[in-house]
């Protein structure tokens, strides 16, 4: 597989964006910038997934969620391109000559996700001028936790556009007759759920009302992060040194769907040998070749991606009782004001679902969402409040 070191440039206008090392920078307007208008977006999110968050099933929503950016990336040849991940689906763009085939893996996660887990996968692609034509704009920034991965933030109001019209049944994409499956390497999520060594892992959905100026709601959301800022680590919910790895990893079986090559019974058998060689090396600290366990394990604290902008705020934070109150605060008063609408989601533990383009670079990327609904029923709650 190609690595992010490696991509080529098809992409070449979000790569030469700047790339911003702290996330409140996130917040202000000035840092973004539009998208050209032949660029696509494309959006894609599970039918019933509160449903299947009832069920119990909430990992594997994260995982077909995050399995549209990993397919849009590995049919980019791994070309730097802007995504954001939303719990229960996923947003992203692409240059206009990448649209064939970023069409084609949206349309085999469909019927990936639907094969192997029963998950009905709602997609749609518009260009951006056709979202400006409609008074939307998509403009794109880039958050970089580190050197090596950085992660898409987007304003504007297309993003919500969008998805507002992949629900209402516009702008589908149909479903194609060649039986090929996603392109999903890389993709993984064996990672145990982190639990909260504070009080609670909150899940967090901020949007501004209609008619809020940016400069209105960037405030609250530097209102919000400020408020997160009591320790070095800010609501963190990864420990700096990184997850423990547990065997037999609880998202095995799930993840044995993405694996080809014969029945299930067989991939799960495979993994389940590949796992308990990555276990004895994360537990012992034993370097394989140039695999240094240690290095990765911190490497994913530092590379996870739990708060992002998506013309609104997410976070996932790891919460004692001062800072959860600080931040309903900053959110009931802005509410009051009539600037914002929002929704939290507590629980016990935070999960990830992550993208490994190769285990020696240092690109790997990882999902945070809270382990029993998330950034989901967040949204669901905000919803409510709207009603």
């Amino acid at each position: 597989m190609t690595t992010l070191s490696e991509q080529p440039q098809q992409g070449g206008f979000y790569e030469t964006l700047p790339r911003f090392s702290e996330f409140d920078r996130m917040a202000e307007p000035e840092g973004y910038a539009p998208l050209p208008d032949d660029w696509v977006v494309g959006a894609a999110d599970i039918v019933g997934s509160t449903q299947e968050i009832a069920q119990g099933r909430y990992k594997t929503v994260n995982l077909v969620g995050a399995a549209v950016i990993s397919a849009q990336l590995n049919a980019a040849q791994m070309a730097r391109l802007p995504y954001v991940f939303g719990g229960d689906g996923a947003q992203f763009a692409v240059w206009p000559e990448q649209r064939a085939q970023a069409e084609a893996a949206l349309d085999a996660v469909r019927r990936w996700a639907r094969e192997e887990y029963g998950l009905n996968l709602r997609v749609a692609m518009a260009t951006v001028g056709e979202i400006r034509a409609a008074g939307q704009e998509v403009r794109v920034a880039r958050y970089a936790p580190a050197e090596e991965v950085d992660y898409a933030s987007f304003s504007g109001g297309g993003l919500t556009w969008l998805e507002a019209e992949m629900k209402a049944g516009r702008f589908g994409i149909a479903e194609g007759r060649a039986s090929i499956a996603p392109d999903l390497s890389g993709l993984s999520c064996q990672w145990a759920n982190v639990e909260a060594t504070r009080g609670v892992i909150l899940s967090l959905v901020v949007v501004p009302r209609e008619g809020t100026s940016e400069a209105a709601f960037a405030q609250v959301a530097q209102e919000v992060i400020a408020a997160t800022q009591d320790r070095a680590r800010g609501g963190h919910p990864l420990p700096k040194k990184g997850p423990k790895a547990v065997f037999p990893p609880p998202g095995l079986d799930i993840e044995a769907h993405i694996r080809g090559g014969g029945p299930v019974w067989w991939r799960r058998a495979k993994l389940t040998c590949s796992s308990a060689l990555i276990w004895c090396l994360f537990r012992s600290g034993m370097r394989l070749g140039r695999f240094d366990p240690v290095l990765y394990t911190a490497d994913v604290s530092r590379n996870a991606d739990y708060q992002k902008f998506d013309d609104g705020l997410k976070m996932t934070l790891d919460c004692d009782p001062a800072m959860q109150a600080r931040i309903t605060a900053v959110l009931e008063a802005a509410q009051a004001r009539g600037v914002i609408r929002y929704g939290l989601h507590t629980q016990d533990a935070a999960m990830m679902t992550c993208i490994v383009p190769a285990p020696v670079e240092r690109s790997h990327m990882h999902f945070v969402d809270g382990a029993t609904g998330g950034y989901a029923l967040a949204a669901r709650n905000l919803r409510a409040r709207a009603a």
